[in-house]
């Protein structure tokens, strides 16, 4: 396992090449072609506004997941999700339940500072996030303080996992920009309890 990115409270390893390009490029076109994907309205701020990217999410159809006044409902895993679950399982040595699958269109698709804090996850929740297609900046900083900022490229096939106490101490973003035209799906493992 590569170096821990955090100076304190939680771990966060990234590995840029998870996936070969050839893969990557493959899982990228059979799942921006083959999933459900949708745009939910959320709660931000006492308002009802569209997600500024679509999502879909596959799992355990018995648990469903909820977060920002949004109760989403689990598909079966696909075949192509299922293998890319089991990859990552092995190398993680953790278990999954689900995938929330985001398309980001191009840079005007975002994320805003969130933790994935929600008491379905349980305490300290492992987030597996696979990148595939157009690289975005990821931005993590301290929940409380909101410095040191740490900001890096998640890359087409990487993979990024969030673990131990990150999501209590830490938040995290993918920024708007007007440098990427192209688009990204990011797919995040979790384990969701019922």
């Amino acid at each position: 396992m590569e170096e821990n990115l955090l100076p304190f409270h939680g771990e966060v390893f990234f590995n840029p090449h998870f996936f070969s390009t050839q893969e990557a490029d493959f899982l990228f076109e059979t799942l921006q072609k083959g999933l459900s994907w949708r745009q939910d309205y959320i709660w931000m701020f006492g308002k009802q506004v569209l997600q500024p990217r679509l999502t879909a999410l596959y799992g355990d159809p018995s648990v469903p997941y909820r977060y920002s006044g949004l109760e989403m409902h689990a598909l079966p895993f696909s075949k192509e999700l299922e293998e890319i679950k089991r990859r990552i399982e092995d190398y993680t040595r953790n278990d999954f339940t689900h995938v929330l699958c985001n398309f980001y269109r191009d840079g005007a698709d975002s994320m805003g500072w969130h933790r994935d804090n929600e008491p379905v996850l349980g305490k300290n929740p492992t987030i597996a996030s696979v990148t595939l297609g157009a690289s975005r900046t990821f931005q993590l900083r301290p929940y409380v303080e909101k410095s040191p900022k740490i900001s890096m490229d998640l890359t087409h096939g990487s993979l990024l996992l969030m673990s131990g106490e990150s999501q209590h101490h830490w938040e995290h973003q993918v920024p708007k920009t007007k440098k990427v035209n192209r688009p990204r799906i990011n797919l995040t493992f979790r384990k969701l309890f019922a």
